[in-house]
């Protein structure tokens, strides 16, 4: 059976991972002072970094099902028997219900996938979905590996502020509030599709100190090697020190895992703001 993949563009990933495996990126929506964008195609990071900094109103929205249902009508003509669809939490974002409404009359069968995840922690599991149906794996299989990887991977992340994600609606008020008033510098993680808050230190460097030690605690659990993603959004050199110092730590380890450094997106970016730093460790899968 030749099953394709389709995921959302708050997986991030490189163009080059989805052009070397057909993997069909619809692309989430950002409205920037009451202008529509879709992300990934006509608006950069930089300019929603921009448009926060200057308080202008920004808001993120899901793909209409129709951009879903395009997609697997694609994937069909193409040849496709049948197709994994993997997607950001739908505890943060409704894309996973426009994949479902659309899949309804998709011309194959179509598997959608909640990774309870985002970025480079849903990225690494939607390559992994690839590379097993080029290997010939069934729709169910194929589906079961997505979802096996997300749920092993760590995310952890800082953010500058936590105003932005109290705006979203994605942390609650008096977590922003008491952040903001006593000038803590916040630990978040992603626990099953939620953003919860891990840890407070006072300054940014301790921050950064303590993803990366985070970041090392995930890899050392890991049985099966790891990959790992330095997120970042406007600060890409604090993201580029901190890759380099997590390769360093990993060439102390039995682990070949890979680093990569990879901008967050405009709609993630929205909900984060600028300064943000995230890491994202994600296991690999058992031979």
């Amino acid at each position: 059976m030749s099953v394709a993949i389709v995921t959302d563009s708050t997986a991030y990933l490189p163009d080059s991972v989805v052009d070397a495996h057909s993997i069909q990126v619809v692309p989430l929506h950002v409205i920037v002072g009451g202008t529509e964008f879709s992300e990934g195609v006509d608006i950069t990071t930089a300019e929603v970094a921009a448009a926060l900094r200057s308080f202008k109103p920004v808001s993120t929205s899901r793909p209409s099902p129709q951009s879903f249902l395009d997609a697997y009508e694609k994937a069909a003509a193409g040849g496709a028997e049948g197709i994994v669809s993997v997607h950001i939490s739908a505890d943060m974002s409704s894309t996973v219900e426009s994949a479902h409404l659309a899949a309804q009359q998709s011309p194959v069968p179509v598997t959608v996938v909640d990774s309870r995840s985002l970025g480079m922690a849903m990225g690494y599991a939607v390559m992994s979905a690839a590379q097993l149906a080029e290997q010939g794996g069934s729709l169910e299989d194929v589906a079961a590996q997505a979802r096996s990887r997300a749920e092993a991977s760590t995310v952890v992340f800082y953010v500058d502020t936590l105003e932005h994600l109290r705006r979203g609606g994605r942390i609650g008020s008096a977590s922003a509030f008491l952040g903001s008033a006593l000038a803590i510098k916040p630990i978040l993680g992603l626990v099953d599709g939620h953003i919860r808050p891990l840890e407070k230190v006072r300054t940014s460097s301790r921050a950064l100190a303590r993803l990366e030690e985070l970041a090392v605690s995930a890899v050392e659990k890991s049985e099966t090697g790891v990959d790992i993603a330095v997120h970042h959004l406007d600060s890409q050199s604090r993201a580029d020190d901190l890759a380099a110092r997590l390769t360093a730590r990993l060439e102390e380890l039995p682990d070949d895992g890979d680093v990569r450094v990879v901008e967050l997106g405009a709609v993630v970016g929205a909900h984060v703001g600028p300064g943000t730093i995230a890491v994202a460790v994600s296991p690999r899968p058992a031979p």
